[in-house]
């Protein structure tokens, strides 16, 4: 499995979601080659993951890992928004283990890595309203603010950009799950600080402040976590003006960046880097949703690169669900360093492809 599996399961869902609230979408959404509809990935994505075991931390008491935690997320999404029954069944039942017998799989919310485990339970109370998901996921989302700073912010914050999904990620899956406007608020403080913190004036993100590169997938982090919090963050927030301005100048900043062949480099400004799946999905993710909320002159630029990066990417999903491209960097410094940790990049990448299939509408 990969990262970016994750992210065309979050798209495909984002397509579904236009066609199921006859919204007008671009031509571009409605045809598509045979094999490589939302729908026909999202499955082979979603099947794949089901017959995928664990991926556990590396740990004296093994836990599951981020990789596993958002792949999972996108896959249910995905399968209820599609109507697929028994995707979701399988989904659910993948998880009754971790109630009981292997409850230590869990992980400790201790590290934002750890706590966007929490966005799996919750999204199963959202489809079946048993309260045992709800408990843990609320659970994992409170205690990510047990202790804040005295800005308000998680004591997990790093200022690193995959805290900009990870962190947002499970704190908006709470607020959806129980209606409480503080979690909402904390995402929204969160994703400010970042923002003020990371963006450049080119409108991309540094990884860190001590790491002045624009790593691929690490801002597609950022546009997909953007993208979550404003599909629910209120038109009338406080903060949703400064949030909203980020995330366009970041998808104007995209725009320039995309290679002929549809894709995103891995480091994003580096042409002669090669192109990175994951990010892709993840940048397409925010688009699609913005192409369906933009003014028309952005839905017109927006909507070319999407319709690209479609067919380019869908094309290289083999039959079973796997995404071809097997290696990626595991730091983005080592531009020109392939890593052996596949294993588990393979399991980022269906999660990022679990990201770009599903998506809902901005507030208005």
């Amino acid at each position: 499995m990969r990262m970016s599996n994750w992210a065309l399961l979050i798209l495909a869902s984002t397509i579904i979601t236009s066609s199921l609230q006859s919204i007008a979408q671009p031509k571009e959404f409605s045809k598509w080659p045979t094999g490589a509809s939302p729908q026909e990935i999202g499955k082979r994505v979603t099947k794949r993951f089901l017959a995928t075991p664990h991926l556990l931390s590396q740990d004296s008491q093994p836990f599951i890992t981020y990789p596993e935690s958002v792949t999972w997320y996108g896959a249910l999404t995905f399968a209820q928004l599609s109507g697929n029954k028994d995707l979701s069944a399988g989904l659910i039942q993948r998880f009754q283990p971790l109630l009981n017998q292997d409850a230590k799989l869990v992980p400790r919310p201790t590290h934002v890595d750890l706590t966007v485990f929490g966005v799996v339970p919750l999204e199963i109370y959202i489809e079946n309203e048993e309260g045992v998901y709800l408990d843990l996921g609320r659970k994992l989302a409170d205690e990510q603010w047990a202790n804040p700073t005295q800005e308000g912010l998680t004591n997990q914050t790093r200022f690193w950009i995959d805290d900009m999904y990870m962190i947002t990620a499970v704190e908006v899956q709470a607020y959806r799950a129980t209606r409480d406007s503080k979690y909402l608020d904390r995402a929204a403080l969160e994703m400010s600080a970042y923002l003020d913190k990371l963006q450049q004036p080119n409108g991309l993100f540094y990884h860190a402040p001590d790491a002045p590169f624009f790593w691929g997938r690490g801002n597609g982090w950022v546009a997909a976590g953007m993208t979550e919090l404003l599909r629910s963050l209120p038109a009338n927030h406080p903060r949703r003006a400064r949030i909203m301005e980020g995330y366009r100048k970041m998808m104007a900043a995209l725009v320039k960046y995309q290679g002929n062949d549809g894709m995103w480099r891995q480091l994003i400004d580096h042409p002669e880097a090669w192109p990175e799946t994951s990010s892709t999905g993840m940048f397409t993710f925010a688009m699609v949703t913005g192409v369906k909320n933009a003014c028309s002159a952005q839905r017109l630029a927006w909507t070319g690169q999407v319709h690209r990066t479609q067919w380019r990417h869908s094309q290289r999903l083999r039959r079973n669900g796997q995404e071809q491209q097997s290696s990626i960097l595991s730091r983005p410094q080592a531009q020109h360093r392939r890593s052996a940790r596949a294993g588990t990049h393979l399991v980022e990448r269906i999660g990022a492809s679990t990201i770009t299939c599903t998506s809902g509408e901005f507030p208005q």
